[in-house]
């Protein structure tokens, strides 16, 4: 029995290609009691099921796995993510016996049309053909019936074949059932190879570690190795946690990870990502995520839950084809009734015929199994970008795009501080500034006195430093090779009575004096991304109206930046709960005409990305509470990629409504010919299988990244 704390169980349902018998599941187990949500992906042929109480879930798993047979008997359910080799060779033998029987079916049927027989043994042939070709179909429906599953493709096809054979019209009765097989093998294919296409994005998920121990390394589940633990990554091998490389160079292949191809140099003191390919080099790494926490888990979870929310359209086009079936079945009984009863002349076969064209194209399958199709795609070739959207519904969202609102640290900048000017005076020379200035810092650990020992860059010598003094928040005071050394903010050298002239400059500027003299000053600011820029510019040519920038840093450095880039709106001097204030207000002032996107990385951003209509977070250098509240999370920290969201997104929408016109166009189309009695068979189920599969193969274009 599952845990009281657990309330969430997968359920593998494999053999389950139809989405309109998957949403017959989801109603059916959401009615049962102590169920809170439910919710059935084709594409990985998983049910996920919420229960209210976790010491409940075994129990309602068992309950659902019942309804699932119920609906369709022939899928193997299982509770883990494989499965048994019984099950795989069960559904093999099906599968050889159907296609076995298909093929002898055909072959019967093209006999009976080629040899010129009497009404009894072309009656007898074409019955054979036809229970070899269709039996299954058939006796689906007849199962299903019993169950009161009655709308469904297998009931239309099977009543419609069988009134061909009423009518006379045997070879077109078998000719319809044999054409909707080869349509429903190659519709199977294509959803297989976008289910093998999708699952090649997350291959990235590592079958082991090599973790060192007492001396020996030996070959673990990734979920075995703890926090700390040393691991080793040959060359060839994913790295399977997060963790610091402590031994050892080489080139890291992260583009699973962030889409992009340029391998990453790493040594001593890098941090590495799970999920990245060690290119040549060993590599010695302490690890710093347990698995369940590790960059790789994240992504899969991202994505493989992403089904689980809805665009509107995806809802819609279940709730439409809930009630377009029925509603087509019931016409189709009109069409073949009616008219011979209230028309003088009208032949009762004629407008059954024309009733049964109306039954074959009356299934959605083109909607129910494109749509999600196309946005499942459009997820997974977003995730190749190193995208990675949480749900179809953000990604729908991202189309109607007005305002895009950016922190600052650490989103547009680098959010690393470094002397970015040195600027001397009285004779003192730039490298004895920087010298100076390193050697009066080298005893604080605050990220500007480690910015300018980064800027220095040679070994401190210990020994020419004495008398070092912090005075808080003002600087430090020290002796350096005899000399007194004066270094911080202005409030120091005033309040010692040391003059200084005013810096014109845009960051934290350190002064320093020598001996009581005035000797010049550095000034240490965060650097703009490379890829800021290109962000801003590529965000207005994607249809982005309005793009905005809330900071806490000081309104000079904001309004620089904001200038330098090119952005509409700066707020500077905002604490966190004012951010989210500033967010609502650019949010009134912009309603009605788009969605608002807000970025950030921090911890502090989080209420602001939670309160954004669409939150988009850095999951490079992004806190944890960022990413968590975020609904996108750009793996490479690249702003660009906000632009490159939008256009999967537009792209993908593009594809559904393309997928949906031209379904109820042809479908439009072929039902007012049938009722004209200008469409044969042949037609209605080119409207149905033949759509499907067009729809289907259309949808797996979303999978490509946009150029």
């Amino acid at each position: 029995m599952a845990a009281s704390g657990e309330c969430i169980r997968n359920i593998w349902l494999y053999g389950l290609n139809c989405a309109d018998c998957a949403a017959k599941i989801e109603r059916g187990v959401a009615k049962i009691d102590g169920v809170k949500d439910v919710t059935v992906d084709v594409m990985e042929q998983k049910m996920t099921l919420t229960a209210h109480d976790g010491e409940r879930l075994s129990e309602l798993a068992r309950r659902a796995a019942e309804i699932v047979l119920e609906i369709e008997p022939d899928v193997d359910i299982s509770h883990t993510d494989r499965r048994g080799e019984d099950a795989v060779a069960g559904m093999a033998l099906r599968q050889k016996v159907s296609i076995a029987g298909a093929i002898a079916g055909a072959a019967l049927f093209v006999l009976g049309v080629a040899l010129r027989l009497g009404s009894e043994a072309e009656l007898a042939l074409f019955l054979a053909s036809y229970a070899l070709v269709g039996g299954e179909v058939v006796w689906g429906a007849l199962r299903n019936m019993a169950r009161g599953n009655v709308f469904n493709e297998n009931f239309l096809m099977s009543v419609a074949t069988v009134g061909a054979f009423a009518i006379g019209e045997y070879p077109e009765g078998v000719a319809v059932m044999l054409f909707y097989r080869v349509g429903e093998v190659f519709q199977d294919y294509a959803v297989r190879r976008s289910r093998k296409s999708i699952a090649a994005l997350m291959d990235i998920r590592p079958d082991f570690a090599n973790l060192k121990q007492d001396g020996s390394i030996r070959r673990v589940s990734p979920e075995e190795v703890g926090v700390g633990d040393i691991i080793v990554v040959r060359p060839g091998e994913k790295i399977p946690l997060d963790g610091v490389v402590a031994q050892g160079r080489s080139a890291l292949d992260t583009s699973a990870l962030t889409g992009e191809p340029m391998p990453r140099d790493v040594e001593p003191g890098s941090d590495v990502l799970s999920g990245s390919i060690n290119k040549n080099g060993l590599l010695t790494i302490e690890v710093t995520r347990e698995f369940g926490e590790s960059t790789v888990s994240r992504i899969l979870e991202l994505v493989q839950n992403a089904v689980g929310a809805k665009a509107p359209v995806e809802n819609f086009i279940t709730k439409f084809a809930r009630y377009y079936t029925p509603a087509v079945v019931f016409a189709a009984l009109a069409l073949a009734v009616i008219p011979p009863l209230a028309l003088t002349g009208a032949e009762f076969a004629d407008w059954l015929g024309r009733a049964l064209v109306f039954l074959v194209v009356s299934c959605p399958c083109a909607l129910v199994i494109s749509i999600p199709l196309s946005f499942f795609g459009g997820i997974g070739g977003a995730s190749r970008s190193g995208i990675l959207i949480k749900g179809s519904n953000y990604l729908d969202a991202l189309c109607n795009v007005e305002t895009v609102v950016f922190d600052k640290t650490g989103t547009l900048t680098r959010g690393v501080f470094s002397v970015t000017e040195i600027c001397p005076s009285g004779g003192m020379g730039r490298e004895e500034l920087i010298r100076l200035a390193a050697h009066a810092e080298s005893g604080s650990n605050h990220p500007i006195a480690l910015s300018v020992l980064k800027e220095y860059g040679k070994p401190i010598l210990g020994e020419t430093i004495a008398g070092y003094e912090e005075i808080a928040g003002h600087g430090v005071r020290v002796r350096v090779g005899g000399r007194e050394i004066l270094a911080g903010n202005g409030k120091l050298l005033d309040s010692l009575g040391v003059p200084r002239p005013a810096a014109d400059a845009q960051g934290t500027i350190v002064y320093l004096a020598v001996n009581g003299e005035f000797a010049g000053y550095l000034v240490i600011s965060d650097t703009v991304k490379p890829d800021s820029a290109r962000a801003i510019s590529q965000l207005r040519k994607v249809g982005v109206g309005h793009t905005a920038m809330l900071t806490g840093d000081s309104r000079a450095v904001g309004e620089k930046i904001g200038r330098e880039l090119g952005i509409d709106i700066v707020c500077s001097e905002l604490l966190p709960h004012q951010k989210v204030e500033k967010l609502e207000a650019l949010e009134r002032e912009g309603a009605g005409k788009g969605r608002l996107v807000f970025v950030g990385d921090g911890i502090n951003d989080a209420p602001v990305l939670a309160r954004a209509d669409i939150g988009i977070a850095m999951g490079g250098v992004g806190s944890d509470a960022a990413i968590e509240a975020a609904d996108i999370v750009l793996m490479t920290d690249e702003p660009s990629k906000i632009a490159d969201a939008i256009r999967i997104a537009k792209k993908t929408r593009t594809i559904v409504w393309q997928n949906i016109a031209f379904a109820l166009g042809v479908k439009g189309v072929v039902l007012i010919l049938g009722a004209l009695g200008a469409a044969t068979m042949w037609a209605a189920v080119f409207s149905d299988v033949g759509v499907a599969l067009i729809a289907v193969l259309n949808a797996m274009r979303a999978m490509r990244r946009p150029t």
